[in-house]
């Protein structure tokens, strides 16, 4: 059996900032309101969900040093494509040069995870080299004057290219789950804007994300102790803590990266990843554990040995888009 080896990263966020201070102006809320109830202090937002996956996945071929022609896939997990149809993934193929298949996939903010373990199996059976994109513009599905929704969502994009390798890989353990009877809590009509039981949302995601996480190290007969870093999905910094605390992982060994970028969804895991690989955060043989849970009510979580060697940069150009 084939595993799967992680070689590159990258990530891509709008130029346009919108600071809380920005938000005061429009809603009935503060900086220190949604400081202290989310954690966020600003967020991206503007581009599209194609450019923005477009340009993640640039510097990610860049770093692993391929050629798009060698990719032999195209996934991009997210829940705001730019169209009905195709998929988002056709655009960024195209874009890119690449050849193979393309497909989206939608778990919402467990998308990415749920896209790495569907990378996994295709790997197994045959793919060589796929590119693995978490993409969404979360502020075209927003009601900018609904507060309860506004303060979170905002638009970004990571990206990794993965390669088949003899053995088992770097893919250890996952887990993936979802309660359909959960739907209604938070949703999305064609055409309309987020709708958000947030309370429930908030009870559900601790809970549901940490059982996921205990399944996976169980799976993997790893204890948290053993985690070098945890990336969960960055939707609020209460719901960070909380999961962190059950899960006996200090906060000193868990990325955060919400306050800066807010609630991106699918590009959550992805973007929080390629920072902490751009800040030196992760070495060969570390054991990091990726957690997310998102409308459906999905979850899921993976254990992965980081593997990609120590001073890895590639050249690509800045990731930032314009809108």
């Amino acid at each position: 059996m084939r595993g799967l080896r992680i070689s590159g990263w990258g990530a891509a966020l709008p130029d346009k900032t919108v600071t809380n201070a920005d938000l005061e102006a429009t809603l009935d809320t503060t900086d220190a309101w949604i400081t202290e109830r989310t954690g966020i202090r600003e967020r991206r937002v503007g581009s599209t969900t194609s450019a923005l996956a477009i340009e993640a996945g640039r510097l990610a071929l860049a770093r692993a040093e391929v050629d798009p022609a060698s990719v032999g896939m195209v996934v991009v997990a997210t829940c705001t494509p730019d169209q009905v149809l195709p998929a988002t993934a056709a655009t960024v193929q195209d874009a890119l040069a690449i050849s193979g298949g393309a497909m989206d996939v939608n778990a919402v903010c467990a998308g990415f995870v749920y896209g790495l373990v569907t990378a996994a199996g295709l790997l197994a059976t045959g793919t060589d080299r796929l590119l693995l994109i978490g993409a969404d513009t979360m502020s075209t599905i927003v009601d900018w004057d609904d507060r309860s929704t506004a303060i979170l969502f905002a638009d970004g994009a990571g990206a990794i290219v993965v390669e088949a390798t003899e053995g088992p890989g770097d893919l250890i353990a996952f887990d993936l789950d979802n309660d359909g009877s959960a739907r209604h809590l938070l949703q999305a009509d064609i055409g309309g804007f987020i709708q958000m039981d947030g309370r429930e949302v908030f009870r559900r995601a601790v809970r549901s994300t940490v059982d996921s996480a205990q399944r996976t190290l169980a799976r993997a007969q790893v204890s948290s102790e053993e985690v070098a870093l945890f990336v969960p999905h960055q939707a609020n910094v209460r719901i960070v803590d909380a999961v962190c605390s059950r899960l006996d992982i200090p906060l000193d060994r868990t990325v955060v990266t919400l306050d800066h970028h807010g609630n991106t969804s699918a590009a959550s895991i992805p973007l929080a990843l390629a920072e902490a690989a751009d800040e030196g955060r992760l070495s060969p043989g570390d054991l990091v554990l990726l957690a997310g849970f998102g409308a459906g009510m999905s979850v899921a979580s993976a254990l992965v040995r980081w593997s990609v060697p120590a001073g890895t940069t590639g050249t690509a150009p800045d990731p930032e888009v314009s809108p």
